[in-house]
């Protein structure tokens, strides 16, 4: 098998072809899927071995006290063989992977062959192909979460430990100091844990990361910035506790940490930076300062990490294997969201030249994955196809006035939504409505003076005088309904979902081909609500990446509702989640490259983050147990020091150099419909560009299907497009 490694002495990096390691009674023998680097401890070891000889005993002086005694001892001539011995050794690297279990050996009952385990231990989760790894230091990945997630069990379990020994309170406010990853890990769990959080580092990009993920406010540490906002969160009072996540050797984290907690204030030394506590300072506020020693009780125990033998859960609640599998279900819930940590993945092969990169600065990255061939355990990363238009377009027809539509469908949405705007529009004339029982046609031609009614698709598709026609029918009809319209040539207006598979879309793509006709619009109608565009306009042009959260409180629905049959017409996501989806690439001007989700509740309620070329990621959380009285829809974006809010399409405000807030609304919330409706039947009118380019819609209705891929694979699924 592969493993990599380094020479200490030397600085030589490498993947050595070495011996399978035996599964020992106790422990598992894992093959690896991911591994984790660590950018922090990792790369100071990389970085140190490629030092003179006087550089490594400057910054290992707790080595350099062991060789002077033992130079006492056992004399110059032997402490010299015994210390280059080791320094020519290769010595491995890695301490945090996921993998699967490929045997087990005796004594173990907790796991089969199989399972998907992440696993912890800087001799035992080692950047290599197969590693054993004994009972406690391992956690069984719960069911839905990425082998790449996973692989943040060990460095995850560490900030928790962190975390608990600064024991938060609800309410408090903290400051994390170093933001790498570590850091941003603390960030996450302190926020999941209600408390308030300010975060120091000199990169912009990684307090612009925090904040995404959490933090109230972050900035430079030489800068006011950070000093201003603890002041703001505190009341003056100083912050409730710090967290030391930052390495190298300056003093000033200690220094800082002093100056802005409050008195008797909690410290928490979770990196290894230069501790240098000024006396007074500390002194005077009596702070209590903390070390937090590596994934938690247990760590350098052998009976604990090599034997198996547990502390009572009584007397220590929490230990390394029961804190790695709390984290595990924190990000497995979506408490803790680690994929825009992931900076980059590099195939396993390519180890030496990453760790290169990382170490010359060419990569940088706050987390970064090896990822292992397919037959070493890795399931192949889903992928749903975004299908290329291609069409020879025939010329657009401009229609006459007025403008003559088909209804295919009368219920609920087209009833209350869409035909009152249309019967009240000067220049449109609604045509014929089709249903398939015969007193709903009537109902709709009574309700909205429509010429004509039937249950016949083919006549008012062979009707030469109907310019449009809308598909307003069940979801599972959709597809095919729109394919048939648009052979007739008609133009096609069909509310979401475009289509329940890929197949289905695939389809309609076909017919685009065939006809040479692509005027269809879906209805996703939010992109037109006035409120949301005149938010966009004073949000203006962006340069940098965004983040924006979409919370939908979708709610239940009632017994009998067909929006629940979905062995035939599909899961309710997927039937209105590309309203959001749309929106959210709308809003960042872009269409998303690739799509994660995770659900609770049956699949009902669901978390799907979108990741943009940019670098920006769309955050939808789609859940069905809130309350009722809490509003429906609520959007945040947030990039270049500026942020834009939507309140259920009632309010609005942008806040940068000037903060504009709209005024509520008088009327009932509009969503675009009406607007909505006015593009498309210009578009009819004039011969003129659809609403949406074509592209668009296709690209949405495959990040919509990516997620049911999503939530099968338990990955992130790639949208590819064709090269």
């Amino acid at each position: 098998m592969k493993q990599v490694v380094q020479n200490y002495k030397s600085g030589e990096l490498a993947v050595l072809d070495v011996p399978v390691p035996g599964c020992k009674p106790g422990g598992v023998l894992v093959r690896t899927a991911y591994s984790l680097i660590s950018t922090g401890t990792e790369l100071m070891k990389v970085s140190e071995a490629g030092m003179s000889m006087l550089g490594k005993a400057r910054s290992r002086p707790d080595q350099v006290a062991k060789v002077m005694q033992s130079v006492a001892t056992n004399g110059v001539p032997a402490t010299y063989r015994k210390v280059m011995g080791k320094l020519d050794s290769y010595t491995p690297l890695g301490y945090s992977l996921c993998g699967v279990v490929e045997e087990v050996g005796a004594g173990i009952d907790d796991v089969a062959v199989g399972d998907l385990v992440a696993c912890a231990g800087n001799e035992h989760a080692l950047h290599a192909e197969l590693n054993w790894v004994p009972k406690n230091l391992y956690s069984r990945v719960p069911d839905g979460l990425a082998p790449r997630h996973a692989a943040f069990g060990t460095v995850g379990s560490i900030a928790l430990q962190g975390v608990r020994r600064g024991e938060p309170q609800l309410g408090e406010v903290a400051l994390v100091i170093g933001l790498g990853l570590i850091g941003q890990l603390v960030v996450q769990l302190l926020a999941a844990s209600g408390v308030r959080v300010v975060g120091a580092d000199p990169d912009p990009v990684r307090c612009e990361l925090a904040e995404r993920l959490g933090a109230a406010a972050c900035g430079d540490p030489a800068s006011a910035a950070v000093e201003a906002a603890v002041a703001d969160l505190t009341g003056g009072l100083g912050v409730d506790q710090v967290y030391l996540a930052a390495g190298g050797g300056s003093n000033q984290p200690v220094e800082l940490a002093a100056r802005l907690s409050r008195d008797r204030g909690r410290v928490v030394d979770i990196g290894k930076c230069r501790l240098d506590l000024p006396w007074n300072a500390y002194y005077e506020k009596e702070l209590d300062v903390r070390f937090s020693r590596s994934y938690g009780p247990g760590r350098y125990d052998p009976e604990y990490e090599l034997e198996g033998r547990d502390y009572p859960v009584g007397y220590v609640r929490w230990t390394e294997r029961r804190n790695l599998a709390c984290f595990l279900d924190l990000v497995a819930r979506g408490s803790v969201d680690v994929e825009p940590l992931v900076s980059h993945v590099a195939d396993f092969d390519d180890a030496v030249e990453t760790y290169q990169s990382l170490k010359e600065g060419g990569l940088k990255a706050v987390a970064v994955l090896f990822r292992y061939p397919e037959h070493a355990g890795e399931r192949a990363a889903p992928e749903v196809a975004v299908p290329t238009v291609h069409v020879r377009r025939s010329e657009a027809r401009a229609a006459g006035t007025p403008v003559r539509i088909a209804f295919v469908g009368a219920g609920n949405y087209a009833t209350s939504m869409l035909l009152p705007h249309l019967a009240q529009r000067d220049g449109v004339e609604l045509s014929t409505v089709v249903t398939t029982t015969a007193l709903s046609a009537a109902n709709a031609q009574r309700k909205f003076g429509f010429a004509g009614a039937t249950t016949d698709l083919d006549a008012v598709l062979g009707d030469t005088s109907v310019d449009a026609v809308f598909v307003v029918t069940r979801h599972s009809s959709h597809a095919e309904l729109t394919r048939r319209a648009l052979l007739a040539g008609k133009t096609v207006f069909v509310e979401k979902p475009l289509a329940l598979t890929e197949d289905e879309l695939a389809g309609v793509l076909a017919a685009v081909e065939e006809s040479g006709n692509d005027r269809l619009q879906v209805g996703f109608n939010r992109r037109f609500a006035p409120l949301l565009r005149e938010a966009r306009e004073r949000f203006g042009a962006r340069t940098g990446p965004a983040h924006l959260r979409y919370l939908v409180n979708a709610g239940r629905l009632q017994h009998g509702s067909w929006y629940l049959q979905q062995g035939t017409e599909g899961s309710r996501f997927a039937g209105e989640g590309g309203h959001f989806i749309d929106t959210a690439s709308w809003l960042l001007d872009a269409d998303p490259v690739s799509v994660y989700a995770v659900a609770t509740s049956g699949n009902e309620d669901l978390q799907v983050v979108l990741r943009y070329p940019d670098g920006s990621t769309a955050t939808i959380s789609y859940v069905t147990s809130g309350p009722a009285g809490f509003p429906k829809e609520t959007l945040d974006l947030v990039a270049d020091g500026r942020a834009l809010r939507l309140d259920d399409f009632v309010r609005a405000s942008v806040y940068g150099r000037k903060r504009w807030v709209s005024s509520r609304l008088p009327k009932a919330r509009d969503k675009g419909q009406n607007a909505e409706l006015a593009a498309f039947v210009k578009a009819v009118r004039t011969g003129g560009p659809m609403p949406v380019p074509l592209e668009s819609l296709v690209a949405t209705t495959a990040a919509t299907l990516a997620v049911q891929t999503g939530l099968a694979g338990g990955a992130p699924v790639t949208l590819a497009r064709p090269r």
